[in-house]
């Protein structure tokens, strides 16, 4: 690992001070030399600048290999790392790496949070300006984030941002309440985007920079406000049912401006440089999990040449094979060989070294939500295999991977197992472990399957489906147990965790800083803070 624990500083552009990342807020950061500030106003720059850093941040460039990659890119079961960071006991293998999981809040307060608090005060230093399309954008950029962020905790600062009590202490939200806040911002950002979809407003013409996901598309916003509710509907599904089909049903009402059904509307986040896994795997520090292979291999999936590299180590030449999660690695070269990943699309390749895009919603996504919202019996949910099926579709054309026919007719493939060649330490290679631990879900809709088969169904594809975006499919897997995954070989939580890993817990920084604050947190938790007590909405045994 290169030195990536980047400090917090602050740029300041004219009157705005904000957090920024040191590395990676590029040169838009500073205001170039000879321009006046009124000059420099008028151009919005100081709206538009947080607005792209903030939507950077939600998986930022500079961070995002101890915000993401170590931690649900591999929880996930998409990738794992070869390298055996502090002496091989680390996050992969559950020992808690406290000074990575704190990044992770870093990002989410100041340059999220904190960024998008400097654009709604500078917003106010506009007279006659039109706020409306830029404010239902900050909006659901922090629901986009902070929804991420309390995947991984739980309790998050959220609706308490900036609202210190007495003794300057300052109270997270329970994950129940940051969701239910989560539902009511997107509500904001509907009401704000509908006049820009029906044509009685337009998008100014400077605020089209501020986009870098959608380039001032309205519609497509309000497509992406709709999918991310529908996202949260379902999850909660299993503790609070009633406001999950109230959210949901409301997600899916035509009247309401659509989902990301195409994926010409899918949600990717521009980078404007290279993706940071392309960075990552330039240093050796990823390689393909097992599981993602197993799958795909065992499927004889088309998708697979487009998600991983052939291995170059001697041992595995020329074949697909991933690393499993939390194996014993006692030097960076056993494993480096294996298969990288991959992110070749249609549109472009995803981990581009100059050019990198983040996933953040897509039309495959939204036909499995709306599958399992059928099963739910949610209005407008449509069919069950159908909406199944326009996922498999949609994901095919989204990697390029030619007609989905008939791998969507295969009744008979299932995950193939995975032995590793080339372990030396006992248990490494104890893959099928019986076959609890290798799943036997075959890949054809099957009406007359009970609801719970049906559902590893749903789960399985759309897990492949929202590949390379592992914080997703780390969640839907706590969610719902699919699709099966191969528990760690070595567990270093002290026997804290059982089999999988549930959430992170709050690191010390944000425990020692905050202490009565952290403390009513951890009121509102399962269980004790750390990574065998589940949170609100993974409630399924």
């Amino acid at each position: 690992m290169k030195t990536h624990f980047y400090k917090s500083c602050y740029a300041i552009i004219t009157s705005m001070l904000f957090s920024a990342c040191t590395k990676n807020f590029e040169s838009l950061n500073t205001n170039p030399a000879g321009i006046t500030e009124d000059v420099f106003k008028a151009d919005f720059k100081q709206i538009i600048l947080p607005l792209q850093n903030a939507q950077k941040a939600i998986q930022s460039s500079g961070s995002y290999q101890v915000q993401q990659n170590l931690n649900a890119d591999i929880y996930s079961g998409f990738m794992m790392s070869p390298t055996p960071f502090n002496g091989g006991i680390n996050n992969t293998n559950y020992f808690m790496m406290d000074g990575w999981n704190t990044v992770i809040l870093d990002v989410a307060y100041n340059n999220v949070l904190q960024v998008l608090s400097d654009y709604s005060k500078l917003t106010t230093t506009y007279e006659g300006v039109d706020f409306a399309f830029t404010n239902a954008m900050a909006k659901t950029i922090k629901v986009l984030a902070l929804h991420r962020t309390s995947d991984i905790f739980g309790p998050v600062i959220y609706t308490k941002f900036g609202k210190a009590n007495a003794d300057l202490s300052v109270d997270y939200d329970s994950q129940k309440d940051a969701y239910m806040a989560f539902f009511a911002d997107l509500d904001d950002a509907v009401s704000l985007l509908k006049p820009f979809t029906t044509g009685s407003k337009k998008v100014l013409a400077a605020f089209t920079k501020a986009d870098i996901i959608y380039g001032g598309n309205a519609v497509n916003w309000l497509k992406l406000v709709n999918t991310l509710r529908l996202r949260l509907a379902i999850r909660i599904n299993n503790v609070d049912a009633a406001t999950a089909r109230i959210q949901g049903e409301k997600a899916l009402a035509p009247a309401n401006g659509g989902l990301i059904t195409d994926n010409s509307a899918n949600a990717l986040l521009d980078f404007g440089m290279r993706h940071p896994i392309s960075e990552i795997i330039g240093w050796d520090d990823i390689r393909i999990g097992a599981p993602l292979v197993s799958f795909l291999t065992g499927y004889n999936d088309p998708r697979l040449p487009h998600m991983a590299a052939r291995a170059t180590d001697p041992a595995v030449a020329g074949k697909y094979i991933g690393i499993r999660n939390g194996v014993a690695i006692d030097d960076k070269s056993r494993y480096s060989g294996y298969s990288i990943p991959l992110a070749k699309a249609a549109s472009g390749d995803y981990f581009d070294p100059k050019d990198g895009k983040a996933k953040l919603a897509s039309a495959a996504e939204t036909y499995f939500l709306m599958a399992e919202a059928a099963l739910n019996g949610w209005a407008n949910a449509g069919n069950e295999a159908d909406n199944y099926n326009k996922g498999i579709a949609a994901s095919f054309e989204e990697w390029a991977a030619g007609s989905s026919a008939g791998y969507a007719n295969d009744n008979t493939s299932t995950a193939a197992p995975y032995v590793d060649p080339k372990a030396q330490v006992a248990g490494n290679n104890d893959v099928p472990v019986k076959d609890s631990n290798l799943s036997t879900i075959t890949i054809k809709w099957d009406d007359a399957a009970p609801p719970e088969q049906q559902l590893e169904r749903i789960i399985t594809q759309k897990w492949i489906a929202i590949y390379p975006d592992g914080q997703e499919a780390w969640t839907e897997f706590r969610r719902t147990g699919y699709p099966k995954l191969f528990p760690v070989v070595v567990n270093n939580s002290g026997g804290l965790i059982k089999k999988f890993i549930r959430r992170l817990p709050i690191p010390g920084k944000y425990q020692s800083n905050n202490k009565p604050g952290y403390d009513r947190a951890v009121q509102t938790l399962n269980g004790p803070d750390n990574g065998e007590t589940r949170l609100w909405w993974d409630s399924k045994k």
